[in-house]
């Protein structure tokens, strides 16, 4: 909307009070104070990039469609009915007539109550403006909200009998009055004027009806609460052509009719929407737990995190699985991943975009790119296991990452896969927060209905995130009902609802690139009058509901919740009040994640299981472990024992490969051995010592090096026993020396075929030395965790705010101030810089800073951009003028070459 788009959006009469009421919606914002202009920047902060000039320029802004449309999406659902009221209603139109068509003729009550709420809301980030005699919806905002055949009304009113008739003969106008008992008139206006008139005339009508067939009358029913469009035939039953003769039913294409909007208020007894919902559904209970209970189970689960997260780290110490060309991992390693952790694959992707958000885990970078944990995992093991769980919940919370969307399609019908590109929804923060913020609302043990809270996140954002092909709410469809026959039953087809969504289809919210066309639905019951969602009915379709489910399910895998109920760490990772459960959360700029984050570890910490410091040796070859186990105790067992078991009691089993393994990490038989009783509570099997002794007898026995690959031992008769085995003959073994086999293939291979065949054979260098292997000895390079994806610019901080209003300020000060024209000078419109020859700019700039007066100058900057500004020169030297800048509120040079001309303020002004 331009500015002289803005000078024409309102035109208040003559009268009483008429000179104090805006004409524009920069004239409203005009006579806000500072808090006012703060409230509107702080609801709408795409307004503040960049800030704008003036007033004019940040109500231009404020009408935008883009800037609109994000406005809208962020209403709860009762000021977004508020603000459909206004779109249907007389612009402008005042207060009781709006509250009218809200509560209808019998009156609500709570919509009385809550009305001046969401006025206030929408005045407060100016998508309305005005007195309450005089409100007006901002034109944008009219035209999306607005009935149309293209895009019908989430209030199913149809267009007014003005628009319906726009285009019909004047013979057919009169026609009609002449079947609704009116006087002829003697032009087209007047008689639609007449129409109105009897249409939106209670008794009158209600007299009209009264003579109405009942078969017309089922006919309205069908129509009333819309979609109010329907098909006719050329030859319509009785019941619809008595509709039509009397302008109940107007024409809307050859084959359609609509059903006029002051007709339908009528039947609805004024009300504009079937359902208004002035208060947020109330969350229900689902279940009851003491709090301690809650928060023991929180703890339970934020200790399995950790273990998860840990094995599979640890399991991708040597690397992970490649990364695919067009990044994330491939199905079939995601299954593994599965596998290997004992979970749902939806699960392991959860676990493997946690620990990516985290910074934990990342792509190595190399030409074979692979997956590796990154340096900063190895600084997170060594933290105490509260602080680690309070650094994965805080990158869940804040992360833009969305597991959820794995195994599913983008909108080019490409597979999302784990840790891939296109997975980043920027509500999910938002929605997390928000989830786990309503669950606080509830006393400290008790889990909230999921049902009820999906239906207040609906409540609070109406319009927020539908998916492709998905319908809006089910009272928001458009379908068309079939009239012919007097009581025609639902065509079977709709129009998809009014907000549903799509890959940018240009709906009625749709802007290029943006995902708000128009979806697909099929209108059914009541001559179609809802469209249905449409999808296989597994769940909710649009974005932001299935956001809080996967919220909900994930924060009880990461010990956010217990049994479904919010814990107290999370209570204090949320910044809220721990000792009362139903306030208020506390001012999110107040305080930083990080001293949040750490609140919240002190109160996790006493709930964690104590780590131990030993392990039971058993004769079986397993080790059991009481708890879990303190770091140096954990690495070393985890390479010198396989897990056999997890739960309270984690078990161990050795094994010869495992054993092997130790050897491989550079331990020695009495390294094992001093361990085990350096750590056991029991005493070293005799089983268990056998084992060690047997594997390290062997190991080192055989030495493998690279020839292509090569096998060498002192003992020549072992090597014979090689070479007569069967097993041995893919190797491709040949003998060099009494004491060397030469094979054709990788030394890797060759230790892994021999290892197959029983034996124990140790890698080593070029320099003959035993190669040690370590587990933690791949890591990629230097990682930053994914930084989140926004929604939307970030909301501004108070500093930003002060300074972006006193610009603001300061810019329209200038721009409005009266500028003193000479009797010679020519006509000058609007908007337009002053010219000036470089003289008379020189000697009016030198006069002005002898006088200390302000003057009005046009400037283009080095980019070309032009503006008006209002400066008070002090000095003027050098081809520069130094003066105090109005507009910018403060000190400046301007090159005078630059300067496009001048001119004195008037007096007043001065």
């Amino acid at each position: 909307m331009g500015i002289g788009e803005l000078d024409r959006e309102a035109h208040v009469p003559g009268g009483t009070g008429a000179a104090a009421a805006p004409r524009t919606l920069a004239e409203a914002l005009r006579a806000r104070g500072d808090e006012g202009l703060a409230a509107l920047l702080r609801a709408r902060p795409d307004l503040l990039s960049p800030v704008p000039n003036d007033l004019t320029q940040l109500a231009t802004r404020a009408g935008t469609r883009g800037s609109v449309v994000r406005a809208l999406e962020r209403l709860d659902r009762f000021t977004l009915q508020t603000a459909e009221a206004l779109a249907v209603a007389p612009d402008p139109a005042s207060y009781p007539v709006l509250l009218a068509l809200l509560t209808g003729d019998d009156g609500d009550p709570d919509i009385e109550a809550a009305l001046p709420r969401a006025v206030e809301v929408l005045r407060e980030q100016a998508l309305v403006w005005g007195e309450d005699d005089r409100l007006r919806l901002v034109r944008t905002a009219r035209e999306l909200l607005a009935p149309s055949p293209q895009h019908p009304s989430p209030t199913g009113l149809g267009p007014t009998v003005s628009e319906s008739t726009a285009g019909m003969s004047p013979g057919r106008i009169q026609e009609i009055l002449a079947a609704a008992g009116l006087p002829a008139t003697h032009d087209p206006v007047s008689a639609v004027a007449a129409l109105t008139e009897l249409f939106t005339d209670r008794d009158r009508m209600g007299a009209l009806l009264d003579t109405a067939p009942s078969d017309a009358l089922a006919v309205l029913d069908r129509l009333v609460w819309g979609p109010p469009y329907g098909e006719v035939t050329a030859n319509p039953a009785p019941p619809v052509r008595w509709l039509r003769d009397r302008g109940l039913l107007l024409p809307a294409s050859p084959r359609t009719v609509v059903l006029p909007r002051e007709a339908a208020l009528h039947l609805r007894g004024g009300r504009a929407h079937r359902s208004p919902e002035p208060h947020a559904p109330t969350l229900a209970v689902l279940r009851e737990y003491r709090p301690q209970v809650v928060d023991n189970a929180a703890a339970g689960q934020a200790y399995t995190a950790l273990a998860t997260v840990e094995e599979l780290l640890k399991s991708w110490d040597q690397g992970g699985p490649a990364v695919l060309r067009a990044g994330g991992m491939s199905v079939r390693d995601l299954k593994r991943t599965a596998t290997a952790l004992d979970v749902t694959e939806q699960v392991a992707a959860f676990w493997l975009e946690l620990a990516y958000g985290a910074g934990l885990l990342a792509s190595d970078g190399e030409a074979d790119e692979r997956y590796a944990p990154t340096p900063a995992y190895d600084d997170w093991l060594d933290l105490p296991p509260a602080e680690r769980w309070a650094r994965l919940a805080t990158s869940w919370l804040v992360g833009t990452r969305t597991s959820g969307l794995v195994g599913g399609q983008d909108a080019k019908g490409r597979a999302l896969s784990a840790l891939g590109p296109d997975l980043d929804r920027g509500a999910a923060p938002e929605v997390r927060r928000r989830v786990l913020t309503l669950q606080a609302t509830l006393p400290p043990g008790v889990a909230a209905d999921p049902e009820t809270l999906l239906a207040r996140l609906r409540w609070e954002r109406p319009l927020r995130g539908t998916t492709a092909g998905g319908a809006g709410a089910p009272d928001q469809g458009a379908g068309t009902a079939t009239t012919t026959g007097g009581r025609g039953g639902p065509s079977g087809t709709g129009h998809g609802g009014v907000y549903g969504a799509g890959a940018g289809a240009g709906g009625a919210y749709g802007t290029t690139g943006t995902a708000y066309g128009t979806g697909t639905g099929t209108g059914t019951g009541g001559g179609g009058t809802s469209a249905t969602r449409s999808g296989t009915g597994h769940g909710p379709t649009d974005l932001r509901s299935r956001l809080a489910l996967w919220t909900l399910a994930e924060a009880e895998l990461l010990g956010i919740t217990g049994r479904g109920a919010l814990a107290s760490p999370a209570r204090a990772l949320l910044n809220l009040p721990l000792a009362e459960a139903a306030a208020e959360p506390v001012a999110e700029h107040g305080v930083e994640l990080s001293v949040a984050a750490a609140r919240a570890a002190t109160l996790l910490a006493p709930l964690l299981p104590e780590a131990v410091d030993h392990v039971l040796l058993q004769a079986d070859l397993t080790a059991v472990a009481p708890g879990p186990l303190r770091r140096p105790l954990a690495d070393m067992l985890s390479v010198l024992a396989d897990v056999e078991s997890k739960g309270g009691a984690t078990v161990y089993r050795f094994t010869p490969g495992s054993v092997r393994r130790a050897l491989d990490a550079g331990r020695s038989a009495s390294d094992l051995q001093d361990f085990l009783t350096a750590h056991s509570r029991t005493p070293v099997p005799q089983p268990l010592s056998y084992l060690i002794d047997d594997v390290a007898r062997k190991h080192g026995h055989l030495r493998i090096g690279a020839a292509s690959a090569y096998v060498r031992c002192d003992d020549d008769a072992l090597l014979g026993e090689i070479l007569a085995d069967k097993r041995s003959a893919s190797l491709r073994l040949r003998r060099l020396a009494p004491t060397v086999l030469a094979a054709q293939t990788d030394p890797a291979a060759l230790l892994d075929g021999l290892r197959s065949m029983g034996y124990a054979p140790a890698a080593e260098s070029a320099a003959g030395d035993v190669l040690i292997t370590r587990a933690d000895a791949y890591r990629t390079g230097p990682r930053t965790a994914p930084a989140p994806v926004p929604d939307g610019p970030p909301a501004p901080d108070g500093t930003l705010l002060g300074a972006a209003v006193r610009a603001i300020r300061s810019g329209d000060a200038a721009a409005t101030a009266v500028r003193k024209e000479r009797p010679d000078a020519p006509a000058r419109a609007g908007g337009e810089l002053p010219r000036t020859s470089p003289a008379e700019t020189l000697a009016t700039v030198q006069a002005a800073a002898m006088t200390g007066s302000a003057v009005w100058i046009g400037y283009v900057n080095a980019e070309g951009a032009a503006s008006q500004r209002v400066i008070a020169p002090v000095r003027v030297e050098g081809g520069f003028v130094t003066g105090y800048d109005h507009t910018a509120d403060e000190v400046r040079t301007y090159p005078l070459h630059r300067i496009t001309g001048v001119a004195e303020l008037a007096d007043d002004q001065v």
